[in-house]
């Protein structure tokens, strides 16, 4: 594997070039090391079914997608080129307190050069992130693609939601390849009580153990005028995940539920897996340029290329007992704090300039 590392104080990061995800990402903290993010077990193996895309056969950790979903403008594979192909380092250097590596991706996309920054500091837990598109025509949806893993379950928090839909389309609707749990399409303005395929409602924050399913929902970001946070509190990892965003850049966040209930190759009934992924997207390249559903509720859906666009994202770990996540998030000066609802509030070094969060006055 063609592996660039990259390191800080109490903190690594390997990104394969040869489809940009990231390969690892491991975090020293409360005396041992935390590994946020997921490979799936079928990288290298020999026996995969034909025809599957590079983004599928190498799945792991995080990755950007452009477009997300299906490539129906452009031709190139499910999640666009970024997603599927390679990658060449053109930096990486020393910085205040840290360290940060430049990539670009070999292929044009919708004749843009694409541009992947990583940049990690010294005691923090976090991975920063940018990627950028320079020139091009026509717009790209995007989407960040982190992964995570739960051996026993876990709970789910967000940043304050307007709503939460899935697609026309059920994920797996022939019950011999595989199982649902959501009705499609549904919505729902609680995350809590989301409507379910055979009645009554699922609680979306409880990712169990014990339920067998592939779903996939949207949660659109209410009008809070601040950061955009999923944590995700691991209940045998004994850790919480935290994906942070800004809203006016990524402003939908999507959850990609595999948790057994895919029967076919190369998944194969593995279960514990949830995609936290922020986008600017609906679900295909056409679909997002077009008149879909979020952009009847006011949400953009793709950016418009032919100069210099650029978002990030922030994606890392903290050790937690007890395995509830935070109630909130608030970013200050060098400092995030996580608050519980037991009353108690955990701090973390963080660059809160990062995010690049205009403050409302």
């Amino acid at each position: 594997m063609n592996v660039h590392r990259l390191q800080a104080e109490g903190i690594s990061v390997a990104l394969d070039l040869s489809v940009g995800h990231v390969a690892d990402l491991a975090i020293e903290a409360g005396g041992r090391n935390i590994r946020p993010l997921h490979r799936a077990p079928w990288i290298d193996r020999q026996d995969l079914p034909e025809g599957l895309p590079a983004g599928v056969v190498r799945l792991s950790g995080d990755f950007l997608c452009a477009p997300f979903s299906r490539s129906d403008v452009e031709a190139a594979p499910l999640h666009g080129w970024p997603a599927n192909s390679a990658w060449d380092p053109v930096s990486d250097e020393a910085i205040s307190g840290g360290r940060r590596a430049a990539f670009r991706l070999q292929h044009k996309v919708m004749g843009a050069t694409v541009e992947k920054t990583l940049i990690l500091r010294d005691g923090h837990p976090f991975l920063y992130q940018e990627h950028s598109f320079t020139g091009g025509s026509g717009a790209i949806s995007v989407a960040h693609h982190p992964i995570t893993e739960m051996r026993a379950g876990g709970r789910l928090a967000f940043s304050p939601k307007r709503l939460a839909a899935t697609p026309p389309d059920a994920t797996e609707p022939d019950p011999a390849r595989g199982s649902h749990l959501l009705a499609y399409p549904a919505r729902s303005t609680d995350p809590t009580r989301f409507p379910a395929a055979s009645g009554g409602e699922v609680d979306l924050t409880n990712f169990s153990a014990s339920r067998r399913h592939e779903d996939f929902v949207t949660l659109v970001e209410a009008d809070h005028g601040g950061m955009g946070w999923t944590a995700v509190a691991r209940k045998a990892e004994a850790d919480v995940v935290l994906v942070l965003k800004n809203p006016s850049e990524l402003p939908v966040t999507m959850l990609w539920i595999s948790n057994g209930g895919r029967l076919y190759a190369p998944w194969n009934g593995r279960a514990g897996v949830l995609g936290i992924e922020d986008g600017r997207t609906a679900i295909g390249h056409a679909a997002s340029l077009g008149d879909n559903w979020l952009r009847r509720e006011g949400v953009e859906t793709a950016f418009a290329l032919g100069g210099h666009v650029a978002f990030r994202q922030i994606v890392g770990a903290l050790p937690l007992e007890g395995g509830q996540p935070p109630v909130s998030t608030t970013p200050s000066e060098g400092r995030l704090r996580l608050a519980f609802a037991d009353g108690s509030s955990r701090d973390t070094a963080f660059d809160d300039a990062f995010l690049r969060i205009a403050k409302r006055t």
